[in-house]
């Protein structure tokens, strides 16, 4: 169905809504509309607080709405999982663009690339109700916020005016829609995951061609990772479990965030989803912190796992979980883990010594003689139009004098 017959499907279907059962005291086309303003939004302390807590939940609304639309299915189901309402496949319209009542909150925008101050972001939608059609089929989304004993609680409401199975059809594909990552990272926070996608735009600037190392030594490492993902068979044929791990160590400022982030980037372009784990922090408690982070990991396999500055997640406290985990008890089949750190002194010898766990170890020392000298010349090349006088000598020159400089000092220093 192109989007052209859609959209002239919702059109014919927002008729049927306007006859006179269908329209609010005020003329409005959503019959909820008041139902929601009367129980769940206490207008000036007309109405206390604890009656709206009693008289509008997830399962009154249920009630209320299966009243006004008897011949509807009537699903519940959870933003969080299914983003029904940014499902491509889908085309969705406001129902009563008058009855949408939304927060806004004001987001500033960087001083340095942008002529306005900020903009107003709308993502808490209080009440909205929409039409959607999808696959030859029309339905109705209600988002509904309503007050709980201590906070407030977000509910969405599926209708269709058929078979229910057509509605769980419908939860189905956005659902899976939702769980494939869209030009986005994976991001572990405080026991959560979530999707990032400017961390994925970050990672989009990162080359190879800049990750300044030894050819010989830049290789090994792009082969170690490529292998990995291409030795399935091998792994199988030989009874070993498909895992390994790959650590990164050195003083601050040579390279292991640049080469990191190539890695990500290319194993995002073949698919194999790089999941970053930014703490481990969680209100449950570290076994349940390292529990989410390794069971996303397996059902996202084969994948990279990525633990930036390890000696910094891991600690006394945690560590026989991670070891728990890493060890794959529960099978690791297809997960690569890749770990860096400035410190590899201080991590255990039963993380770093054990080969099951890292076997693969690339240390990123300061740069040699070699190493500078193809940095100050990646740096020439760079200011090759740019006005500036830097002529082949100076690279050697600089090379020469810069010993026990990290690529970080180097950098400053030109």
């Amino acid at each position: 169905m192109t989007n052209a017959t859609v959209e002239r499907s919702l059109e014919i279907e927002e008729r049927g809504f306007m006859d006179p059962s269908s329209v609010d005291n005020n003329g409005a086309v959503d019959p909820f509309y008041n139902t929601w303003t009367d129980y769940a939004m206490p207008s000036l302390g007309s109405v206390p607080r604890a009656v709206c807590i009693c008289r509008l939940t997830h399962s009154s609304s249920a009630r209320e709405l299966r009243k006004l639309y008897p011949n509807h299915a009537v699903l519940l189901y959870e933003e969080r999982d299914i983003k029904l309402l940014g499902f491509k496949a889908a085309v969705v319209q406001p129902l009563s663009r008058s009855h949408c009542v939304s927060s806004f909150h004001f987001v500033p925008n960087p001083r340095h690339n942008s002529e306005l101050a900020g903009r107003l972001d709308d993502k808490e939608v209080k009440y909205g109700a929409y039409r959607v059609a999808w696959n030859g089929y029309n339905f109705l989304v209600y988002t509904v916020t309503y007050p709980t004993a201590r906070n407030k609680k977000q509910q969405f409401y599926l209708l269709h005016d058929g078979p229910e199975q057509q509605a769980q059809a419908l939860l189905m594909a956005a659902g899976s829609y939702t769980n494939d990552l869209h030009e986005e990272i994976l991001v572990f926070d405080q026991g959560f995951w979530s999707k990032n996608h400017e961390l994925w735009a970050e990672i989009q600037k990162a080359n190879w061609d800049d990750v300044i190392l030894k050819e010989n030594f830049k290789n090994t490492i792009m082969k170690d990772v490529n292998g990995f993902f291409d030795s399935e068979k091998l792994y199988k044929s030989l009874s070993i479990s498909w895992k390994r791990g790959l650590i990164m160590f050195g003083p601050p400022g040579n390279g292991k965030t640049i080469a990191m982030k190539a890695i990500m980037k290319e194993c995002d372009a073949k698919r194999f989803s790089p999941l970053y784990v930014k703490s481990l922090d969680c209100c449950e408690g570290d076994e349940q912190a390292m529990q989410a982070v390794f069971n996303k990991a397996r059902g996202m396999a084969p994948c990279v796992l990525v633990l930036e500055d390890l000696d910094s997640l891991i600690n006394d406290r945690n560590r026989s979980f991670f070891l728990n985990q890493l060890d794959g008890l529960e099978g690791n089949d297809g997960l690569l883990v890749i770990a860096s750190t400035n410190h590899i002194e201080r991590l255990d010898q039963a993380i770093t010594g054990r080969p099951s766990r890292f076997d693969r170890k690339y240390e990123f020392s300061d740069p040699d003689q070699e190493e500078r000298a193809l940095y100050a010349r990646y740096w020439q090349r760079k200011l090759e139009n740019k006005d500036v006088a830097f002529p082949d000598t100076l690279a050697e020159e600089i090379a020469a004098m810069t010993a026990n400089f990290s690529f970080a000092y180097l950098k400053e220093a030109l």
